[in-house]
């Protein structure tokens, strides 16, 4: 599995013109999966994004994770993160897990995020989501299990 963490000071996802999710300041998550992903995977993906210390305090500019600041978090599916574009100019999305898989593992995700961090947001898996964010910094990490 692989996420896209990026340090927000807001976020919002709308489909059909609805606004579904939005968050103040936390962490939005984009999160794509790939066909030999499991749910022990998705468990260790989600711990390590809700632990990364990424948020100031008094002491260093990254000393704090989302759940020390109480931040909020919204999580989207994203299958283009499971891409290959090594070769030629098209990605290719071989490797990306099934919908119905991905779905399953997308969900198993959300639900250690609202665990560990009280909450989350969501996306709607599947749909033409239309993403809207300020990065605070910026701050973006690429994250992957296995590593």
């Amino acid at each position: 599995m692989r996420a896209l963490l990026q340090r927000v000071t807001e976020a919002s996802v709308t489909v059909d013109g609805a606004r579904i999710a939005a968050i103040g300041p936390g962490l939005l998550i984009f999160v794509g999966v790939f066909a030999q992903d499991t749910a022990t995977e998705a468990a260790k993906l989600a711990d390590r994004c809700v632990d990364l210390r990424i948020f100031a305090d008094a002491a260093k500019p990254m000393n704090r994770s989302v759940i020390d600041v109480a931040g909020e978090v919204l999580v989207v599916s994203q299958f283009t993160l499971a891409a290959n574009t090594t070769n030629g100019r098209r990605p290719s999305f071989d490797s990306a897990a099934p919908p119905q898989q991905a779905n399953a593992l997308y969900e198993a995700f959300v639900a250690r995020i609202g665990e560990r961090a009280g909450g989350v947001a969501t996306g709607r898996f599947g749909a033409d989501m239309q993403v809207a964010l300020v990065n605070d910094g910026p701050v973006t990490f690429l994250l992957s299990v296995p590593e």
